[in-house]
């Protein structure tokens, strides 16, 4: 055994829990992990820990995609889904409209546009295709 793989083998007992997605519990343990992460660092590409966060939130992701089918939703519904997780009202997203317009995006009365997709993107931090 190399010196390198020896190296490797010692620091992968202390991370592997942290980087192994395999079941359920692991799971919630890896979402709870990121959220941390998130308050902690947030956006902030330079600090140290910044590569967990992205790796850890790739892995969940991929966890997610195999194990987790979701619900197709529109646009409306995602929005109507993170402001209650967020407890937002409808005055509280000036960036998408009026109280008028996010009422009828949330009625199906009316479609998010390209520019208010981006805008939501970027205020719940997730892939504009999420509202899409």
């Amino acid at each position: 055994m190399s010196v390198i793989t020896k190296e490797l083998q010692t620091h992968w007992l202390g991370v592997r829990p942290i980087l192994t997605i395999r079941n359920e519990r692991e799971y919630d343990q890896a979402v709870a992990r990121l959220n941390l992460l998130l308050d902690e660092i947030g956006t902030n590409e330079k600090h140290p820990l910044y590569s967990l966060l992205d790796t850890l939130g790739t892995l969940i992701h991929a966890y997610e995609e195999k194990h987790i089918s979701m619900p197709d939703a529109n646009g409306g519904e995602m929005l109507q889904f993170f402001m209650a997780e967020h407890g937002l009202t409808q005055s509280d997203l000036p960036e998408v409209g009026s109280q008028g317009v996010i009422s009828e995006i949330l009625s199906g009365k009316r479609e998010l546009n390209v520019r208010q997709i981006r805008a939501l993107a970027k205020r719940f931090h997730v892939s504009p295709g999420v509202f899409v």
